[in-house]
């Protein structure tokens, strides 16, 4: 991303939901030139509605998407660094730039934090451990450096880091994107701000308080300021949440987000999605924004 246009995307989180109802949104946005990037989310059971439905896979899903579209961008919003190792995870990830052809934005973060209650229960359920914040963010950030080096590094290597431990690392095939894809951070705290300011291209907020959402672009600034790095080179992103019957308040957060700085904008659509929802998209949210 290395110019400063608005960039408009959509996100259909792959809960209580059915598959072809997602392609279907999928394949039509792709069709829509306005609409650039599309989005999943990763959790392993509903955290909205009904709590026993069904949550797909969002790895597995999105590779499926990816052989079935042709031009979109697309990745998870965010992927939980506490579900998979992250050697396993840079596998994952270049096998489905492959599949895309060199489409995929990964997007990553530290994992579910215990609110909403619905997404602590997914980490007993699967038995995967729930690392409290402070471990959590350590490991994230060696994640980051790891899974980077195992897409550009072209040996064998060993790491001993306090929470990764690898021998003879290595990810054959590498992403189709040079040097890597771009790697997404989702997040809002300063912990998580000062690993995005250290190995983010693109920095995504959840929408909301549009005070709070600026001053922590600042302190991100700060941050990528103290690491000698130039605070443009980390896109903003922002999810803002879309009501079908209310286009005008989505339309006016989205003004808001771009005024802010915020170019990357991605669209969270509510199930169930309306026929040729990604038209709808582009001509009452995109189009007056642009």
């Amino acid at each position: 991303m290395t110019d400063d246009r608005p960039r408009f995307g959509i996100m259909t989180a792959p809960m209580n939901v059915g598959y072809q109802d997602v392609l279907r949104v999928w394949q039509e946005a792709d069709a829509v030139p306005q609409i650039e990037h599309a989005w999943l989310f990763d959790h392993l059971m509903p955290i909205g509605g009904d709590p026993d439905g069904p949550a797909y896979e969002g790895w597995t899903l999105l590779s499926a998407l990816a052989a079935q579209t042709e031009r979109l961008r697309l990745g998870l919003l965010v992927t939980s660094n506490r579900f998979r190792p992250p050697a396993v995870l840079a596998k994952i990830a270049a096998t489905v730039d492959v599949v895309a052809g060199g489409r995929l934005d990964v997007g990553i973060g530290v994992g579910s934090r215990p609110h909403p209650p619905a997404a602590r229960r997914e980490y007993a359920a699967h038995g995967i451990p729930f690392l409290e914040t402070a471990d959590a963010v350590a490991a994230f950030a060696e994640a980051c450096a790891v899974i980077r080096r195992l897409w550009t590094e072209t040996e064998p290597f060993d790491v001993d880091g306090a929470h990764v431990r690898l021998r003879g690392a290595f990810c054959n095939p590498k992403p189709v994107q040079r040097p890597h894809p771009p790697i997404v951070i989702g997040g809002r705290s300063a912990a998580v701000l000062r690993v995005v300011a250290e190995h983010a291209d693109v920095w995504n907020i959840p929408g909301g308080d549009l005070e709070d959402v600026v001053s922590r672009s600042a302190l991100l600034d700060r941050f990528c300021e103290e690491a000698g790095r130039d605070p443009a080179s980390v896109t903003r992103s922002v999810h803002l949440g879309v009501a079908y019957d209310r286009p005008g308040a989505t339309r006016d957060a989205a003004a808001a987000a771009l005024d802010a700085g915020f170019r990357h904008v991605v669209l969270g659509l509510p199930a169930p999605y309306p026929p040729d929802v990604a038209h709808w998209v582009a001509a009452e949210l995109v189009a007056p924004s642009l």
